[in-house]
């Protein structure tokens, strides 16, 4: 069973991001606030269930969260900045659209840079420990796949809407057979073979 809060009698919001490992397409992340005595069996990591299953805790944590928020940070955001950087903003964006403003953050994993002199926690693995950050990592993977399903029907070559842009066998296939598009991060390592010199 997941915890429900970290900081005590807070007004404590959770947050996690998606796509962190994509070749293409944005960043996305969420931030969620649940009410103090929230509580869910199956709530989790949103990689440790069905899609199906996402699309169904989703409307639970809409329905019932007192406040969330998703944003998405695209490509030329992500190259301008790096992926770390983008991942935290897209974080910093979702929850200044918070409303209450969280008195408290967690954060999953290691790095966030604070804001508003709002006082956190990084907790690695947080999406599988608290239910706030369980409930933003299925927010922001669903609006993500959401996303990507959406430019899959731009760009169907790469199947986005199996692939959601992570760098398979088959996505790069399509990449060396069509080359990247508008939707590709140029800062990532798309091919292999791009680190390779002809000499």
């Amino acid at each position: 069973m997941l915890l429900s809060n970290f900081s005590g009698n807070l007004i404590e919001a959770g947050t996690d991001e998606a796509g962190r490992g994509c070749i293409a397409g944005p960043v996305t992340a969420a931030a969620v606030i649940l009410p103090f005595d929230f509580q869910h069996d199956i709530l989790t990591d949103s990689k440790k269930i069905t899609e199906k299953m996402r699309y169904s805790l989703r409307e639970v944590v809409e329905q019932q969260a007192l406040s969330f928020s998703v944003h998405h940070l695209d490509e030329a955001v992500i190259d301008e900045i790096n992926i770390l950087n983008a991942s935290i903003k897209a974080m910093q964006l979702s929850l200044a659209d918070l409303n209450p403003p969280p008195q408290f953050i967690i954060v999953d994993g290691n790095r966030y840079y604070p804001t508003n002199d709002i006082p956190f926690q990084c907790i690695v693995k947080g999406d599988m420990k608290y239910l706030s950050i369980a409930a933003a990592s299925i927010l922001a993977k669903t609006y993500r796949d959401d996303y990507m399903n959406r430019i899959h029907e731009e760009f169907p070559m790469y199947n986005w809407k199996k692939n959601k842009g992570y760098p398979t066998k088959e996505h790069r296939d399509a990449i060396r057979a069509f080359g990247p598009c508008k939707y590709h991060r140029t800062s990532f390592r798309l091919l292999p073979e791009q680190l390779k010199l002809d000499i």
